[in-house]
C-alpha cells in the first residue's frame, strides 16, 4: 500500500483532524436531527424488543445461562468506559465501538457479536435510534432484567460514521502492551495525559495484573489512578466493579492462540466480524475472549450480594486457568458453586487479580466492607456510579432525553440555573455595550476574558464554555493562562456594570455576568473591525447564567486548564508531560476540541495577534504598528521574505524576527506563530489571509470562528 503524506514525513504537523469539523460524513442530511428522532420512540417498546433478543439464544452465539445480559452489560460499560476526563474523548457517544480502533481492541473480543444480537433492534428503528443510545440502553435493560434497578437512562447519543483520529490511545505500536513511554518518567502509576487506560487495546488495566503478573499492590494502583481519570472516586469505582462483576462470567476455555484476527484485519467473508476461534466448537463452553475463565459467583444472572462475599468471605489464591492466563481460586473451604452456563454441570468461581487487589488495598477493602454490612447502600452506590458512567460523556443536564432521565442531577453533570428573570433585549444590549466600552476596561483585556471563558469548552463531552460564567469562580479564576491579577480587576469592573444595570431596572431585566463577559468580547472585535474600516455585526445571544459554587466540581475541572494556548500565545510552563510533542500539536487539538476549522483556527490566531490578545500582553506574534485593530497585519509579516526567523532558546521555542538587511530585531515570536507560515496547509490558508485583498476575508471569518467558539455551549439554542 502506498505511503500518506503522514507517514512520508511523520515529523510533519497534521491538522487533517481539523477537516473532521468542517464535513459531515454521516449519511444522514445536514436536517436531520438525533435528539428530535429519538424522542419519536416509544421507549419502552425499544426495551422490550432488547429483552426478547436477550433471552432468544441464537446457535451461531449461544448465549450463557440463556440470556446475553452479562455480554450485553461488558458492551455497554466498554463502550462508556473509554470517557476521560483529560481532554473528554471516546465515550458512549457516538456509538464509537463498532468503528476502528476500539472495534478491533483486545478487550473488546466477541463484542462485535453483541453489537451483530442487536442489530435487528437497530434495523427496527432506524434513525430514531443511535447505535450510542441501543448499546447503552441494552446495558441497562441487562441490568433490569437480572434484578437490579438502575438510577435511569437518558438518550441522545449521535452516531458518528468515521473514527475520530484526534484521538491519542497511547506510544506503543502492539496491542496489549505497555511502554515506559505511556507513563511520565517511564514509572508505572502516572500515566500521561490525556491517556486513561494503563494498557494499549485495553478498557482500563491488566485484569491478570500490571505486565500479566498477579501482583495485587500494583493492580490497586493502577485501577485508582485508571478510574480517578474518569473521576471516579474509591467508593465509586469499588462499586463499578463489585456491581459489574456480580453478573456473568469470563471466558478463557483455551488459550488466545486459537483465534483468529481481530474484525478490522479479518477475511471479507466474514462481513466485519472477528475473532474466529478454532479451539472446539469455537463457541459456548469453548468461547475465548479474555483469556480467564470462569464466573465470579454462584448467580451469574441475578443482582445479589455474591461477589462482595466470596472476595471477602474466602482466601485466594493465584493460578494459571486453561487459558494459560493468571487468575484467582478460593483455597479453603468450599464455596458455593455455579451453574455452567451451557449444561448442567457446574464451575467453580475464580476471581481476577484486579478483584483480589480490591481486598488488598486498606481503602478500597473499606468500602468493600462497608457494602456488605448495608447491601441498599451498594445498590445505590452501583446505581449512581453506573448512571454516571454512561452519561459522562454527554454534557449538561438538559442534552438528556427521554422518560427515564431522573429528576436529580450531578454536579459532575456541570448543571447551570435557569434564568429566574428577563433577558435582555436590543435596547439594554447596546445600553451595556456602551457602558463596557466607557469603562476602563481595555480591548484587549474584554477579548481576552471572553476568550477565557468560552474557550474552555470541549465538544468531545461538552463541558466548559462561558455558559455557567465560570471563569469567576475556583479553578479558573486562578489559572495562569487567566493572568488571575488582571482578571480580578476585569472582573471587579464587569461585576459593578451588573449591579448598577440590574439595581436601575424597574422590570424584570437582569443580565448575568456570563453574558456580560461574552458581550464585552463582541463589542471590542466590532470595535477593532471598524478601526481597520469594516462595520462588522458580531451576533449576541442573551441566556447564559451565572453557576454558583456548590455547582461546579473544581477538581474535575481542573482538567480543563490549558496547559499551552496557542490563541493566546501561552507556551505554558514547560514541565508539562503528556503525549503531545510539540506546543503547535496541543494548539490543534485544542482547536478540534472547539470544533473549528483549519480556515477557523488561522483566522482566530492571526486575529488575536492582531488584536494584541496574547498572554501577559506580550509582543511575541503582535506583528503590527496598531494592536488592537482586526488587520491581516500578522499574515503579511508572515509571508514577507524580508524578515528572517532566528531561534533563542534551546527547545525552539521563541524566535526573533529579524530584518534581513539590516539584522535589526523588529519583532519577536513563538513556534505557536511560525507554524503558520512552515505547515503547507496552514501556509496556503495563511497566503489568502495575507493577501492584499484578504483582510475582509479574514475579518469576516474571524468573527464567524469567534461566534462558533462563543456560542459553542449554547445547546438552548439549538
Amino acid at each position: 500500500m502506498a505511503k500518506t503524506n503522514q507517514e512520508w514525513w511523520p515529523q510533519m504537523l497534521n491538522v487533517d483532524i481539523l477537516d473532521e469539523n468542517e464535513r459531515d460524513v454521516s449519511p444522514y442530511d445536514e436536517e436531520f436531527d438525533y435528539a428530535e428522532e429519538f424522542q419519536k420512540l416509544d421507549l419502552e417498546e425499544v426495551k422490550d424488543d432488547i429483552r426478547e433478543v436477550m433471552t432468544d439464544s441464537k446457535d451461531w452465539w449461544p448465549a450463557d445461562y440463556g440470556t446475553y445480559g452479562p455480554l450485553f452489560i461488558r458492551m455497554a460499560w466498554h463502550s462508556a468506559g473509554t470517557y476521560r476526563t483529560a481532554d473528554g474523548r471516546a465515550g458512549a457517544a457516538g456509538g464509537l465501538q463498532r468503528l476502528p480502533p476500539e472495534s478491533s481492541w483486545p478487550d473488546n473480543i466477541n463484542l462485535d457479536k453483541a453489537r451483530r444480537l442487536l442489530q435487528p433492534v437497530k434495523l427496527k428503528y432506524g434513525r430514531k435510534l443511535s447505535w450510542g443510545d441501543l448499546i447503552i440502553l441494552a446495558g441497562n435493560v441487562a441490568l433490569e432484567t437480572m434484578g437490579f434497578e438502575t438510577f435511569g437512562f437518558a438518550g441522545g447519543r449521535e452516531d458518528e460514521f468515521k473514527s475520530n483520529e484526534a484521538t491519542v490511545w497511547g506510544p506503543e505500536e502492539d496491542w496489549e502492551t505497555t511502554s515506559p513511554e505511556r507513563f511520565e518518567d517511564g514509572e508505572v502509576g502516572n500515566l500521561k495525559d490525556p491517556l486513561a487506560n494503563t494498557v494499549m487495546g485495553l478498557i482500563y488495566v491488566n485484569p491478570e495484573g500490571p505486565y500479566g503478573e498477579p501482583d495485587v499492590e500494583g493492580s490497586a494502583a493502577n485501577i485508582r489512578e485508571e478510574f480517578s481519570r474518569m473521576a471516579m472516586n474509591d467508593e465509586e469505582t469499588v462499586a463499578l466493579i463489585a456491581g459489574g462483576h456480580t453478573f456473568g462470567k469470563v471466558h478463557g476455555a483455551d488459550s488466545g492462540d486459537n483465534l483468529g484476527p481481530e474484525p478490522e484485519d479479518a477475511p471479507i467473508d466474514l462481513q466485519g466480524m472477528g475473532w474466529e476461534n478454532e479451539f472446539g466448537e469455537g463457541k459456548g463452553p469453548d468461547t475465548i475472549t479474555s483469556g480467564i475463565e470462569g464466573p465470579w459467583n454462584s448467580a451469574p444472572t441475578q443482582w445479589d450480594m455474591g461477589y462482595i462475599d466470596n472476595l471477602l468471605n474466602h482466601d485466594w489464591t493465584s493460578v494459571k486457568g486453561p487459558g494459560g492466563a493468571w487468575q484467582w481460586k478460593p483455597v479453603g473451604e468450599e464455596i458455593e458453586e455455579a451453574p455452567a452456563p451451557h449444561d448442567d454441570d457446574t464451575e467453580e468461581p475464580m476471581m481476577l487479580t484486579t478483584d483480589v487487589a480490591l481486598k488488598h488495598d486498606d481503602d478500597f477493602r473499606e468500602v468493600l466492607e462497608r457494602f456488605q454490612e448495608n447491601p441498599d447502600e451498594f445498590q445505590e452506590a452501583f446505581a449512581k456510579a453506573w448512571y454516571k458512567l454512561i452519561h459522562r460523556d454527554m454534557g449538561p443536564p438538559e442534552r438528556l432525553l427521554g422518560p427515564e432521565v431522573p429528576d436529580e442531577t450531578f454536579v459532575w453533570q456541570d448543571p447551570i440555573p435557569d434564568a429566574d428573570y428577563e433577558l435582555i433585549g436590543d435596547e439594554e444590549i447596546a445600553e451595556l455595550e456602551s457602558a463596557i466600552l466607557d469603562s476602563d476596561l481595555t480591548r484587549t483585556q474584554l477579548i481576552k476574558t471572553a476568550w477565557a471563558s468560552a474557550s474552555t469548552y470541549r465538544e468531545s463531552d461538552k463541558r466548559g464554555g462561558a455558559n455557567g460564567g465560570r471563569i469567576r469562580l475556583e479553578p479558573q479564576r486562578s489559572w495562569e493562562v487567566n493572568e488571575p491579577e488582571e482578571l480580578e480587576t476585569v472582573l471587579s469592573t464587569y461585576e459593578e456594570i451588573q449591579e448598577e444595570f440590574n439595581s436601575s431596572r424597574s422590570d424584570d431585566v437582569r443580565v448575568s455576568l456570563a453574558d456580560l463577559i461574552v458581550l464585552g468580547g463582541n463589542a471590542a472585535v466590532e470595535q477593532a473591525a471598524a478601526d481597520a474600516g469594516y462595520d462588522v455585526d458580531v451576533p449576541f445571544e442573551p441566556g447564559r447564567t451565572d453557576a454558583t459554587e456548590e455547582q461546579t466540581d473544581e477538581e474535575s475541572f481542573e482538567h480543563l486548564e490549558p496547559k499551552v494556548d496557542g490563541f493566546r500565545n501561552y507556551l505554558g510552563s514547560g514541565d508539562y508531560d503528556d503525549m503531545y510533542d510539540s506546543p503547535e500539536e496541543r494548539m490543534v487539538d485544542k482547536a478540534e476540541l472547539l470544533n473549528l476549522t483549519v480556515p477557523d483556527m488561522t483566522a482566530l490566531v492571526g486575529g488575536m495577534r492582531a488584536l494584541g490578545a496574547t498572554y501577559g500582553d506580550s509582543d511575541r506574534g503582535v506583528f503590527t504598528d496598531e494592536p488592537g485593530t482586526l488587520t491581516n497585519d500578522f499574515f503579511e509579516v508572515l509571508l514577507d521574505m524580508e524578515y528572517e526567523w532566528v531561534s533563542v532558546d534551546e527547545d525552539d521555542e521563541v524566535f526573533e524576527v529579524r530584518n534581513r538587511e539590516t539584522g535589526e530585531v523588529e519583532y519577536e515570536a513563538t513556534r505557536l506563530d511560525l507554524i503558520f507560515g512552515s505547515n503547507a496547509r496552514l501556509r496556503a490558508t495563511a497566503d489568502v489571509y495575507g493577501a492584499d485583498d484578504g483582510e475582509e476575508q479574514l475579518v469576516e471569518d474571524f468573527v464567524d470562528a469567534w461566534t462558533k467558539v462563543m456560542q459553542n455551549d449554547r445547546f438552548d439554542l439549538e
